[in-house]
This record gives C-alpha cells, sequence and structure tokens, in this order.
C-alpha cells in the first residue's frame, strides 16, 4: 500500500502541532507551504516542501505556491481510473489524500483595515483551489477546511488510523463547498459594496425562549454612545423609527415616539424641545418604555425634559455634550448617533418555506398628487395637516386610521381587522387624551368601501380626509362630504402595511 500524503497550507497556525503529531504517528507524509513548513520544522516536525514538489518556487509576492499540476494533480487524480493512473506515472505526480487548509481571514481584514490593497492581498486563492479540489475529489481525498474541524478529524484519525468511509467524506466536503461558497459571498458582498454585511448573536428573539441573530452593519446606520446591548425588539423598533422620521429628515423639527413598530407620538415645531413635549402629549402612558427619535440635534433643554421619561432607545442625527452626559445618566438606556438612513431598495420576509421581496414604499404622498375630488377644498393649513397623517398612516400597521390636527398626531387606530373599528379606536383614544377633534383631519391607508367611516368622523368633528380612493363606491363617501361640508382628497396610493 502506498504511503499517504497530507498537505498542510493554513493561515492560523493554533493546534496545527496537534494534526502534525497525529500524522506523524500514523506515518502520513506531510506537505506543506511557505509560512506553515517553517512553522512545523520550528516545531520539529519533518515536511516536505512544496517547492520540493513541484520544483518551482513561490513566486509574486506568494500570490502562486501551490497553483501547479503536481498539487492538484495529486488531488484531483481518480485513484480507480486507469486513464487518470497513467497520467499520474507519466507526469510522476504523487497522491495527496488529505488536504488541511485555514484560509486567508478576509473577513477580519476588511473589519480592521483601511486599506483596500490589503484586503485585496487578502482574497485566499490557493487555500479556496485546495478546498474545491478536495471537495470535488471527496470519494478519494479527506478535505480538512477549517480550525473549527480540527477536533472532528483528531478523533476520526484516532477511530480509523487514518482511514475515512466515502460517506464521512463526503460530510467534509459538505462543509467545505460551504465555507467556499461563504467566502466567495463575502468577497463579492465587499467589491460590490465596500462593506461586509455581519451575523450578529442577539439575547434572544421576539421573546425570551427564542433565539435571534442581526444580519448586516449596524455601524453604517448609528454610533452607539451609550447602554446595553440592542435586542431584536430594539432592533425593529428602531428600523421603524428610522423609516418613519426619513419622511420629515429634511423638514422642520420633528420628535417621534414609538411602540411595538407604531408611533404613538410624533410632532413638528419650531425647536425640537416643543416637538418632544406635543409628541409626548399625543399618548404619554403609551411613550412609557418606547423608542425615541429626532430629525434634529438634541439639545440641553429637550434633553432636561426627555430625561424625565422611561424609554428604551433613542436617537438622533447629534447631541450636544451637556444633552448627551444628561441622557447617560442612565447607563442601560441606548443612545444611538445616526449616521445614514440610505438604505437598500428591497424588502423581504419569511413566508411558508421560502421568502417574499419587494420594493420599498418610496412613495410620500404630496400636494402635487392630491386630487381634489369634493365641492370643498381644504386649506393651506389642512393640506399641511393632511400630508402629515398620511407620512404617518403610511408607516403604521393597517388597518389604520390616523388623526392629526396643528402638525401633531392626535392618535391613530392600528392593525385593525376594520378600518371602522381603526377609527372608532383612534377616536377613544384621542378623547382619553382630552384632545378637541374639531378641525383635525383624517387619513386612511387604503380607502373606504362604504362612506361610514366619513359619517363617524364628520360626527366627531373631523372636516378633512385624504384617503386613496379606488373603491367601487367611492362616490358614497364623496357625496356625503358633499353634503356635509367635509373636503376629501384622494392620492390613488394605497400603502398598506401588514
Amino acid at each position: 500500500m502506498n504511503k499517504k500524503s497530507a498537505l498542510i497550507s493554513v493561515f492560523n497556525k493554533d493546534r496545527i502541532d496537534e494534526i502534525a503529531k497525529k500524522l506523524t504517528e500514523l506515518k502520513i507524509n506531510i506537505i506543506s507551504t511557505g509560512g506553515t513548513e517553517k512553522h512545523l520544522n520550528k516545531l520539529g516536525f519533518k515536511t516536505q516542501k512544496v517547492e520540493d514538489l513541484t520544483d518551482y518556487p513561490s513566486i509574486f509576492g506568494g500570490r502562486v505556491k501551490t497553483l501547479h499540476p503536481k498539487v492538484f494533480g495529486g488531488i484531483l487524480n481518480r485513484r480507480k481510473s486507469k486513464d487518470d493512473n497513467n497520467d499520474k506515472i507519466k507526469y510522476q505526480i504523487p497522491n495527496i489524500d488529505i488536504v488541511i487548509v485555514d484560509l486567508y481571514p478576509f473577513e477580519e481584514t476588511v473589519i480592521n483595515s483601511k486599506s483596500h490593497q490589503e484586503i485585496i492581498e487578502k482574497i485566499d486563492i490557493g487555500g479556496i483551489s485546495l478546498i474545491r479540489a478536495a471537495a470535488k475529489n471527496y470519494n478519494d481525498v479527506v478535505c480538512v477546511s477549517s480550525i473549527e474541524q480540527y477536533d472532528d478529524f483528531i478523533n476520526d484519525l484516532n477511530e480509523n488510523d487514518g482511514n475515512f468511509s466515502s460517506e464521512r467524506q463526503k460530510e467534509y466536503a459538505i462543509k467545505a463547498f460551504k465555507i467556499s461558497s461563504n467566502y466567495d459571498k463575502l468577497i463579492n458582498e465587499y467589491l460590490l459594496n465596500g462593506s461586509l454585511t455581519t451575523i450578529k448573536t442577539l439575547r434572544y428573539g421576539e421573546n425570551p425562549h427564542q433565539k435571534g441573530y442581526f444580519e448586516g452593519n449596524l455601524d453604517e446606520v448609528f454610533e452607539k454612545l451609550n447602554g446595553k446591548e440592542l435586542s431584536y425588539n430594539n432592533l425593529l423598533d428602531i428600523d421603524s423609527a428610522v423609516n418613519i422620521i426619513s419622511e420629515f429628515w429634511s423638514g422642520n423639527p420633528t420628535f417621534t415616539i414609538l411602540k411595538h413598530n407604531n408611533a404613538c407620538g410624533l410632532a413638528t415645531r419650531n425647536n425640537i424641545h416643543d416637538a418632544y413635549e406635543a409628541a409626548l402629549e399625543g399618548d404619554p402612558i403609551s411613550a412609557f418604555g418606547g423608542v425615541l427619535i429626532s430629525n434634529q440635534k438634541i439639545d440641553l433643554k429637550a434633553s432636561k425634559k426627555i430625561n424625565n421619561l422611561f424609554f428604551e432607545v433613542i436617537l438622533a442625527p447629534n447631541f450636544d455634550s451637556t444633552a448627551l452626559e444628561l441622557l447617560k445618566s442612565k447607563k442601560n438606556r441606548i443612545i444611538l448617533k445616526l449616521k445614514n438612513l440610505n438604505f437598500k431598495n428591497n424588502s423581504s420576509r419569511t413566508c411558508l418555506n421560502g421568502n417574499l421581496f419587494q420594493e420599498k414604499d418610496f412613495i410620500t404622498d404630496s400636494s402635487e398628487s392630491l386630487n381634489f375630488v369634493t365641492k370643498l377644498k381644504p386649506t393651506d393649513f389642512e393640506i399641511e395637516d393632511l400630508l402629515f397623517a398620511s407620512k404617518i398612516s403610511k408607516h403604521t400597521k393597517s388597518n389604520t386610521i390616523v388623526l392629526a390636527k396643528n402638525n401633531q398626531l392626535i392618535s391613530s387606530g392600528t392593525g385593525q381587522t376594520s378600518r371602522v373599528d381603526a377609527l372608532n379606536q383612534a377616536i377613544e383614544k384621542a378623547n382619553k387624551f382630552n384632545f378637541d377633534l374639531n378641525g383635525a383631519v383624517m387619513a386612511s391607508d387604503a380607502f373606504f368601501p362604504f362612506p361610514d367611516c366619513v359619517e363617524i368622523a364628520y360626527r366627531n368633528g373631523i372636516r378633512s380626509i385624504i384617503q386613496p380612493g379606488g373603491s367601487i363606491k367611492d362616490k358614497l363617501s364623496v357625496n356625503f362630504c358633499d353634503d356635509n361640508s367635509i373636503s376629501m382628497v384622494m392620492t390613488g396610493n394605497r400603502h398598506f402595511k401588514h
């Protein structure tokens, strides 16, 4: 029986001595490259240099070491093939029966290095080629493709004296192709975006008994200035907060308070202090334990008011130094400085045994897109409130009704199976906090199939309405408005949020 050979080419030299020791005990010849060969020789292990096998030096600054027919022929030749055996003899190619590789740390380099050239040099070519070749020929070759597999590999060597079943070699091959695929994915992502998506393990998922993970690069979105680790639910609320504040990002000072992904308070004022106070008035009870976000810098005056509220997270484009120190007084309070509101154009979610993908809803209703369908037209002031309410409705769970007045969210009905229920919920909530609905406006995320919502709104003092339109019975709602001096505009844009 021919003596077996193992090729070792690893970036991370940790524990490779354990592998070499076992291979030596089993009288398996060790072939190694550059740094690996020097490391093993220093530890007293006898190895064969790749250069001695190929009769070719390492060239181009180490870019080409193992890329040679004697290496890949030794891995890829089919042991039961007569033609392959003839070629092997003709070209004096020895069998390589085990390949052990630990790849250049591409992901780590991208995270820690600002040098594009250094990152490029950490794209492993020889190592990934060795892995793919060995995995392809798994019937004849064992492929150990990561340091994470060393324990299993050593156990297998101990149990089988260096002999592996085809099934076990296939298992190593499956792991190898997964590593290869993920490695290529990282490179593709870096070259495409200039950065990498990372997977972060969260404390738990939506509930404590569920595991949770985040895949993405949060450092691109915000800088964490204070507080505990972000949870699964924190991230969902932050996502909702960032999306809704983006509608007001370039406008006047606006403050939003969210709970369970819906705005429970939102207001636009002349300064961020007044915007916060008006937002809090919308629902001071729900604000407890919520997520806060501002489109402008938080100053000391605003922070003194904000600091009186128990909340989980606050986000803003910046904080005055004195404001930041005050807000940091509670160590677990999460404080995030927003960096970027530019996200991917598509959204996805799991569905059944697959995934649903769609373009994000980037349409923001504007005065130019309004269709004035009633005899009475809304005033300029009402149009401002209507568009304000429409922006909030777009980011509130369907079915939804939003009531607003003077650039302030008065109340909303969220996530109801009936639009009438959503409206009644909103009215009840507005009354609970002593809001005067006379002169308020109403926004709906979808059309009214019947005039019932319009009738209820009228009875409660609402005199201007914004909705998408599109029902075959739109005329019924329009007629009621005309008969009762209500203005209504239609946008043509439905904003469902399921």
